[in-house]
């Protein structure tokens, strides 16, 4: 069976991550996860100085941006690909608040997001992956064969990423998420560079109260509705 390209854009904490990862072992595609090397970036820079406070210290970045180098590789134990940056695991420290509320400012550099593409187009030349992010459908792969992009409303998108930092230990207010999230909502839809918006022959996915079984049947039916007419 002929391998496709897979594009799963959308808005923040809308479980595009877990549905692309879920939906790549079933099919035995390789997943990656866009969005964590934009994390592994502002990690990068929140770890070598070139935050300033709030402002992000552009030339710097610049002249480093090169040096900074991102990879997935499968954990073994638990099945899953996990976020390297320079060859070093950063799975969960990209994950946490701190890297959350810094992450949209860094995504808007223009010359950060065309480093990130090149990577990524170099990682999707084989074909046989599932990508999810902000601009994979319009952007990265704009000939992927398969295009989806998620929503939810902001309140559940914000439930759900309490309950992740919860599970993993991590006591942050639900007012604080929400704002967050509506934040990041913002600067994504109104960046100059790729600004999130539903590519035009992108299927539209509310996932808002839909179970994680039904969520799964829907991707499967569109997966096996193109593989068969190609």
């Amino acid at each position: 069976m002929k391998k496709i390209t897979i594009a799963i854009d959308g808005f923040s904490s809308c479980g595009k991550s877990t549905m692309a990862k879920d939906l790549a072992r079933e099919i035995g595609y390789i997943y990656i996860d866009s969005g964590a090397m934009y994390r592994a970036v502002t990690l990068y820079s929140i770890e070598n100085g070139i935050f300033r406070g709030n402002r992000i210290d552009t030339e710097k970045l610049k002249k480093h941006i090169k040096d900074i180098h991102i990879s997935f590789r499968l954990n073994s134990a638990t099945g899953c690909p996990e976020t390297y940056l320079n060859g070093v695991n950063v799975e969960n420290k990209i994950r946490t608040m701190e890297v959350s509320s810094r992450v949209s400012p860094i995504a808007t550099l223009d010359f950060v997001r065309e480093a990130m593409v090149a990577q990524q187009q170099e990682m999707g030349k084989a074909k046989g992956i599932v990508m999810d992010g902000r601009d994979i459908g319009t952007t990265v792969f704009p000939d992927a064969e398969l295009k989806i992009f998620v929503t939810a409303t902001p309140e559940i998108r914000a439930q759900r990423r309490h309950d992740e930092l919860k599970a993993k230990g991590q006591e942050v207010g639900f007012d604080e998420i929400l704002e967050n999230v509506k934040q990041r909502d913002h600067i994504d839809q109104n960046r100059e560079v790729s600004p999130l918006r539903k590519a035009d022959d992108a299927l539209l996915l509310d996932n808002s109260h839909l179970t994680i079984a039904q969520q799964k049947k829907w991707l499967a039916e569109q997966f096996e509705r193109i593989v068969q007419n190609k």
